[in-house]
């Protein structure tokens, strides 16, 4: 409820940036059939009196916005009206922003946020974090699936997504700060694995360019998932680039992705070294077949990780990607283990998941 044009014409301008919708109140009849269910309230100095005279009632998530430093009566017809704050604008913009974006996406809790990251090239990691958001969204969720590897080829290539419309990396413009989560999904490729569980995955992938996502970028996408609630799962590559290491700082759970053979166990202690000292909670996840016996805990046991699980082979997969099936879909080996990691990332952050099944 603006009354001033210009500032009118601020507020519009940044509920855009924010992805909010807005309903413009005409008057303190027509604030009052809003008030009690709008997520925000945002008045000028002459509609915070107009709602005081009213006597609307007392409610959380009231601001005041004015132009410049509000004078001393700014904060009188502010404390009337019952708001929690008083901004000056075009100085508060940023805050503003935000708040309008958190009532845009609700407060629906703190989303999990997985790393996945192989510990030889070809071990299988973005496949297995395709598998993890496949599963979630099979769930109900909403997922991320962010793409951290320049050098991979591609997340929408392992999803068979590389015909579906969407931004990539390339494409998409994020120096930082806040990013609205659902303007964000908006914007991205959306391969249809959630139509029958009401899921939605975003896949932010690097395509097929050697222009990777910025530290900055990569922050702002994972936060944007975790504030709506949402699973983040980042595929990042076996260097520690300074992209990775946001997203190990940002990880509630690393998961390092190993082939069951000797070669693969020494490569995979290097990786195993720089996640010790970047990452937060670290376990592996072991993939058959083991060729020369190694054993699913002995791999464990060699790197100094606890195994999460061990994957046996799973027949045909190598040829299903080929063809743009998505990993993780239905059952088997995969799908069981991206349940597995599911059910521990959730553990993670003390959440209970329902209706899976490793």
């Amino acid at each position: 409820m603006v009354e001033d044009p210009e500032l009118l014409d601020a507020v519009l301008r940044l509920a855009a940036a924010a992805g909010c919708e807005v309903h413009r109140a005409l008057d303190s009849a027509d604030a009052r059939r809003h008030w009690a269910g709008a997520p925000l309230v945002l008045l000028d100095p002459p509609a915070a009196l107009r709602c005081a005279r009213s006597r609307l009632p007392r409610r959380d998530a009231v601001v005041v916005a004015v132009p410049g430093e509000p004078p001393p009566p700014v904060w009188e017809q502010a404390v009337a009206v019952g708001a929690e704050h008083v901004v000056s604008l075009p100085d508060a913009e940023p805050w503003l922003v935000a708040a309008l974006a958190e009532a845009a996406e609700g407060s629906r809790g703190n989303g999990p946020v997985l790393a996945v990251v192989g510990g030889r090239g070809g071990a299988g990691a973005s496949v297995l974090a395709a598998a993890v958001a496949v599963g979630a969204v099979q769930d109900g969720r909403r997922a991320l699936l962010v793409d951290c590897d320049p050098l991979g080829g591609g997340l929408d290539l392992v999803l068979g997504a590389e015909d579906v419309q969407g931004l990539r990396w390339p494409d998409l413009t994020v120096a930082g700060g806040r990013v609205p989560a659902t303007a964000l999904h908006a914007a991205l490729p959306a391969p249809g694995v959630g139509q029958r569980t009401g899921g939605e995955l975003g896949v932010l992938s690097c395509d097929r360019s050697e222009q990777g996502p910025s530290p900055a970028a990569v922050e702002a996408v994972i936060e944007a998932g975790r504030r709506a609630g949402e699973t983040v799962v980042c595929d990042l590559p076996r260097y520690p680039t300074d992209t990775a290491l946001v997203a190990l700082a940002a990880a509630d759970l690393a998961v390092l992705v190993v082939p069951a053979d000797v070669r693969s166990c020494a490569a995979a202690a290097r990786v195993a070294a720089v996640l010790a000292e970047q990452a937060g909670p670290v376990q592996v996840v072991v993939r058959g077949p083991a060729p020369g016996g190694v054993s699913a805990e002995d791999v464990a046991r060699a790197l100094g990780l606890p195994l999460l699980v061990g994957m046996r082979p799973e027949p045909g997969l190598a040829r299903a990607l080929e063809r743009g099936v998505p990993p993780g879909r239905g059952r088997g080996p995969l799908a069981g283990a991206a349940r597995a990691v599911l059910d521990e990332l959730d553990a993670a952050i003390g959440l209970a998941r329902s209706g899976s099944q490793a």
